[in-house]
């Protein structure tokens, strides 16, 4: 067999050791021959092929980033020379004339869309979940999250050092999309004395209660974990208020007058942890600052639990490719990994659920989350 892979979307700590745990099993265990295509689904659609034997996968899985580069471009809406293009049919050509008898695609929610248009042009596809925001329904884990989440609770135990010598308020911006896993797993391993998240809408003057209970108790400081997709009660509103319209819009006129309202609405709340600086500071008087982790979260070399994930699901998948399981993700449940049909994946989002055992155990040790 010949097989494609490539990977899409942002990138992410262990995509080098999937793509060395799909290359050695398919080629060691199966004999199967491997194509990569550079730059996500770009490079499928514009055929961008490389062939990778067993030499090229030396080396790669303690190394951060992408072997085969990556972008967020869409099959169906690719911009070409200035013209937006849907070029599936056209990948699925490609697929063809590198006698392919499958693709292996690595990403996140966006990436699931996208492999299940390939899925859809009659291509062969199995998808390996990754994202550091844990937000790919169907799968317990996904690859990246777990050093993601190190990086960041490295983050917040350092700026309990700054915070406390200077008596601050230290709010530290995490990322997660919109959803709050990533900011949860580690504010609660970082001792965050506030979390905020997308779930969970925050009132200031609870924070803010927060803060000064602290302060009563002797602890003239606070670290909050912040997430990109957190937002106060009435900017939350708002926003889903906003997604609502693009939802029920019918004709293409109103989805794109939807969307124009729906882009201004993400640009007003843009800054939304500044916004909220500025308001702890005048409500507790302590001195509020703010730290972005940003792109820190997603580079680096992937620590132990994601080399061994990523390489036990690109295992997994070469098992999945010889045995003709098609339009799947190599999907995690517990110590299995277990084909899900991409249907059940593509255009859905895995939320932090309300009752989930993170959510009550920071509520247990004092966490304060805003509501």
């Amino acid at each position: 067999m010949r097989v494609g892979i490539l990977t899409a979307g942002g990138d992410s700590p262990g995509l080098n050791a999937a793509i060395r745990g799909f290359g050695k099993a398919a080629i060691g265990a199966y004999g199967m021959e491997l194509v990569g295509f550079r730059d996500g689904f770009t490079g499928l659609a514009l055929n961008r092929a490389v062939e990778l034997p067993a030499a090229a996968l030396s080396g790669i899985l303690t190394l951060g980033g992408t072997i085969l580069g990556t972008s967020r471009d869409k099959l169906h809406k690719l911009s070409l020379d200035g013209q937006v293009r849907d070029m599936t049919t056209q990948a699925a050509a490609n697929v063809r004339a590198n006698r392919l008898d499958a693709v292996v695609v690595l990403g996140g929610a966006g990436t699931a869309k996208n492999a299940k248009r390939l899925m859809d042009a009659g291509v062969n596809v199995v998808m390996l979940p990754k994202t550091i925001d844990n937000d790919i329904v169907g799968t317990d884990t996904s690859f990246g999250f777990a050093t993601a989440m190190e990086i960041a609770t490295d983050a917040i135990d350092r700026l309990h050092s700054t915070a406390h010598s200077h008596h601050r308020v230290i709010l530290a911006e995490l990322m997660g999309h919109r959803v709050g896993w990533l900011t949860l797993g580690a504010g609660i391993s970082g001792g965050a004395d506030v979390i905020l998240l997308p779930e969970i809408p925050y009132d200031v003057d609870n924070v803010a209660a927060t803060v000064h209970s602290r302060i009563e108790r002797g602890s003239a400081f606070s670290v909050i974990a912040v997430a990109e997709g957190a937002r106060d009660v009435h900017d939350s509103a708002e926003y889903a208020e906003a997604r609502a319209m693009v939802k029920s819009a019918v004709t293409s006129t109103e989805r794109k007058a939807a969307k124009a309202h729906l882009a201004v609405v993400e640009s007003a709340q843009r800054e939304h942890t500044f916004k909220l600086a500025h308001e702890l500071e005048r409500a507790t008087g302590l001195e509020t600052r703010v730290t972005i982790l940003g792109y820190v979260q997603r580079g680096g070399s992937p620590g132990a639990a994601d080399r061994m994930l990523a390489t036990r699901v690109g295992a997994a998948a070469a098992a999945m490719v010889n045995d003709g399981v098609f339009g799947v993700m190599a999907g995690v449940h517990g110590n299995a990994v277990e084909p899900v049909p991409l249907s059940d994946v593509a255009d859905r989002t895995k939320t932090v659920p309300l009752d989930h055992d993170w959510i009550s155990t920071a509520r247990k040790v004092g966490t304060g989350l805003g509501d």
